[in-house]
């Protein structure tokens, strides 16, 4: 069986053909069983565009394009890995190899982790978005998503009874209100939904937002599929976002640059019980360092660009915990999953405190004058 295809390395004739300038197509299966389902990304420079295949429309897409418009291509199915490379002149070359353990076997009890979401026993949003297969077992390539959705869910938990429920935010009845800010495909937003309704009993309502409208699109029509009550889709900015009514979790699974921040403000605003954030891409403080500016002591860790760059995300970040301390909050920074899975590691979990704040700012300030930088929130 099919299981994924990726095309690089486009040709001359790719745009005419294709219709679009495409720099990239990944195409993977989506749902398995008699008759399967593959969801295919498809790349410009600028844009992603989602498209649908049956399995004979995947084939013939495969056929038609591997090593014609797109001069490499990558095919795996469930017992080989096929690369099929065009050189410049048009020759095409197709090397084969075993791909017989992309299934992981199951864990013995010895080695078995204590998830949350169980190996073994199918769920349906996994299997639907090609994390699982039928039967519930892990697809390998998938695995450090499976790994990471329940790392994310642990921190929901931990969270959950303590800061929400003994809280008695939804004594007068109403479902338990989650924002996902930045959802993307939503893996973390049907995986929270899953928790709640299926695992804890607990209903709710999660609206997960995302710019790009396609994804946005194909979240809705994968929540209809699976038949998920209370949860919703939409587009927009979060900078602009107003909800219907105060959120009890707001989440933001690597919102880039300032849509980190707008996302915690809109939390803080709203009186938003619990945060989760797991930021990315901290341009804002790193493109205004300068060795020039700075303080002599700090001038090593602005001479080399990486080194540079990973101080300006630290900063970014220890300038947001004191922001949601001065706001009222607990605030923890936790690891969010292994560095050699993702380098964007960093969670800031965020839990409203009754007692008065933890900081008044102003080492925050201090630091961000020190540097002669502006950041979002403290602006």
């Amino acid at each position: 069986m099919l299981l994924s295809a990726t095309f690089s390395k486009p040709s001359s004739d790719a745009e005419r053909i294709l219709g679009r300038p495409y720099e990239k197509i990944r195409i993977r299966i989506e749902a398995s069983g008699k008759e399967p389902r593959y969801f295919a990304e498809m790349f410009t420079a600028t844009q992603v565009f989602h498209r649908h295949f049956s399995e004979a429309e995947a084939e013939e897409f495969i056929a038609g394009n591997a090593g014609k418009t797109f001069r490499n291509c990558v095919k795996r199915t469930d017992s080989e890995e096929i690369s099929i490379i065009a050189n410049k002149k048009g020759r095409i070359s197709v090397i084969s190899r075993s791909n017989s353990l992309k299934i992981l076997p199951p864990p013995s009890d010895k080695k078995k982790k204590n998830y949350i979401i169980p190996e073994g026993s199918p769920v349906p949003f996994m299997v639907l978005l090609g994390i699982m297969t039928d039967d519930g077992r892990v697809i390998k390539s998938k695995y450090d998503k499976f790994r990471q959705i329940n790392r994310f869910l642990e921190f929901i938990d931990d969270v959950t009874d303590s800061a929400l429920l003994s809280a008695g935010r939804n004594d007068d009845g109403r479902p338990l209100r989650v924002v996902d800010f930045g959802c993307g495909k939503s893996y973390l937003t049907f995986a929270v939904h899953y928790f709640f309704t299926e695992i804890k009993r607990i209903p709710c309502e999660i609206e997960g937002i995302d710019l790009k409208k396609d994804v946005i699109e194909h979240c809705n029509m994968t929540a209809e599929k699976l038949g998920c009550g209370g949860l919703s889709f939409r587009t927009g900015n979060i900078s602009d976002y107003d909800g219907n009514g105060n959120p009890d979790i707001v989440i933001t699974l690597h919102a880039c640059d300032t849509a980190t921040d707008y996302a915690l403000e809109y939390a803080v605003l709203s009186g938003c019980p619990v945060i989760l954030s797991v930021p990315c891409c901290q341009h804002e403080i790193n493109s205004q360092l300068s060795e020039k500016n700075a303080p002599e002591l700090l001038v090593p860790l602005l001479k080399w660009g990486l080194i540079k760059e990973r101080f300006a995300s630290l900063v970014t970040d220890a300038v947001r915990g004191e922001y949601l301390e001065k706001s009222g909050y607990d605030v923890q920074m936790l690891e969010f999953i292994d560095a050699e899975y993702t380098p964007k590691n960093i969670l800031i979990r965020a839990v409203k405190r009754k007692g008065a704040a933890a900081s008044d700012g102003e080492a925050a300030r201090k630091l961000l004058s020190a540097l002669n930088a502006s950041q979002q929130l403290w602006r």
